[in-house]
């Protein structure tokens, strides 16, 4: 399977993780390595690479949307392909679910990466672990951490609607969101660095409106946001009743809206966290913000701090709950079972 050449702070991480996943994630997880697919199909990680790489070019989002496709598959039943899954007549799809519904996107992509790996290696690798690799290497060609994927994964055979309507909000309090990440064994700075995330991608104004006009009921903007952001996203983001357009999008990162780095921590410091459980882990102290304050302080001030600990959560996060051996299957198309 080739791999990029790495820099030595790569190579730091990749041997931290891999420590990582020897000792923990459970004994499914312990079946995973990132040298599955090196006899069975041996140009794997180039194929999807190839293929984000052609998607990249027509949307630029797309690297955003495929890392959040992963987190939204493995929080909901662990990381099983599930969320792929189309909707029908006798099961509903998590796509259909409100945190996923006009949310979620890229599964063209997905679809176009399936059809590529079925041409070279029929029948092979799972849709699950196409997520897995599809977010990795969308970290990597955004200039985030580069880390060796834990492959082996089984396809799921059913999706799991309410499990979706309960995935992380971030509209939710700080504390329910850290104790759903530590239900799947994530601590605090797993929670904190994987938040990192948001260096890339948007959001709708949909998910900000609460706070730059009613937060918490009070009919005023949420007291945390710095001042001249929130006059900045106000003008983004018109009132409902002004008549605005609540699927607007708005950076994560207004700093550095597209390279994966340091900056969206540093953006919280200045009480520039554009969602509301971004801030919160400086903010609000009620919710248990002393646990994560400082994580998001060692953050803000290294970017080789926020790396080592993303790729570490990461490898935790793929860790959840996978299907191995002869459990599910390997889907010829991801939005099917192969028996429908």
């Amino acid at each position: 399977m080739a791999r990029p050449v790495m820099p030595a702070v790569a190579v730091a991480v990749c041997a931290a993780v891999l420590a990582l996943a020897a000792l923990g994630g459970g004994a499914r997880a312990q079946e995973l390595s990132p040298a599955y697919y090196d006899g069975s199909c041996p140009h794997v990680y180039d194929t999807v690479r190839r293929v984000i790489q052609e998607a990249r070019a027509a949307d630029p989002r797309i690297l955003a949307s495929l890392l959040r496709l992963h987190f939204h598959d493995c929080f909901v039943n662990g990381c099983d392909g599930s969320l792929l899954l189309d909707e029908t007549p006798t099961m509903r799809s998590e796509k259909a679910a409100d945190p996923n519904d006009g949310s979620v996107r890229g599964f063209p992509v997905v679809d176009d990466i399936k059809a590529a790996l079925e041409d070279v290696c029929p029948g092979v690798v799972s849709c699950a672990d196409i997520l897995a690799l599809a977010a990795e290497i969308s970290v990597e060609l955004a200039g985030g951490p580069y880390w060796r994927v834990m492959l082996g994964r089984r396809d799921g055979m059913t999706a799991h609607f309410d499990g979706a309507q309960n995935l992380p909000s971030p509209k939710e309090p700080l504390n329910n969101l850290t104790q759903k990440f530590a239900d799947l064994g994530l601590d605090d700075t797993d929670f904190v660095a994987l938040q990192g995330a948001h260096t890339i991608g948007r959001a709708q104004c949909q998910t900000i409106q609460d706070r730059l006009y009613n937060f918490s009921n009070t009919e005023q903007p949420d007291p945390t946001l710095d001042h001249a952001y929130l006059a900045a996203l106000r003008q983004r983001c018109p009132a409902a009743a002004a008549g605005g357009d609540n699927t607007s999008l708005n950076d994560l990162d207004p700093g550095t809206p597209d390279p994966f780095d340091n900056s969206y921590y540093a953006n919280i410091m200045r009480n520039r966290g554009l969602l509301r459980s971004d801030q919160a882990m400086l903010s609000a102290p009620e919710e248990g913000a002393e646990s994560t304050a400082p994580i998001v302080g060692r953050f803000a001030n290294s970017q080789a701090q926020f790396f080592q600990s993303f790729a570490t959560a990461m490898i935790k996060m793929g860790n959840i709950g996978p299907l191995t051996g002869s459990m599910g299957e390997v889907r010829r198309n991801c939005r099917v079972v192969n028996w429908s």
